[in-house]
């Protein structure tokens, strides 16, 4: 199994004005491990096929991750960040199953 360190994205709803709620996106660093690493093409409308990767990583979890797990937006992966796709609680662990690459809000 190969390492992992890396950033997790977790988005949080602030108020910035009265009656108006953005995403705040907060980065934290965290360890573990590689436990797939896949990729897909999926053909779509576009001129190029879309990328997927299928990939599940298994972090340590502190009882900020735990907690806020269903906050987890995107993880930090080989220079690019990918959507969280789904997350799987195995206490002390969280598994994180990656999708499509992730273009929303950075912190």
């Amino acid at each position: 199994m190969a390492k992992f360190y890396g950033s997790v994205g977790f988005c949080d709803m602030k108020e910035t004005r009265p009656g108006v709620h953005e995403e705040v996106i907060t980065e934290r660093k965290y360890f573990g491990d590689h436990i797939r690493i896949s990729r897909r093409l999926e053909s779509s409308g576009n001129l190029n096929d879309d990328i997927n990767v299928a990939n599940e990583i298994s972090i340590v979890a502190d009882p900020f991750a735990r907690d806020n797990f269903h906050k987890m937006r995107y993880v930090e992966f080989m220079g690019a960040r990918w959507k969280v796709s789904s997350v799987r609680v195995e206490y002390p662990r969280l598994i994180l199953t990656l999708g499509g690459v992730y273009n929303g809000r950075q912190a």
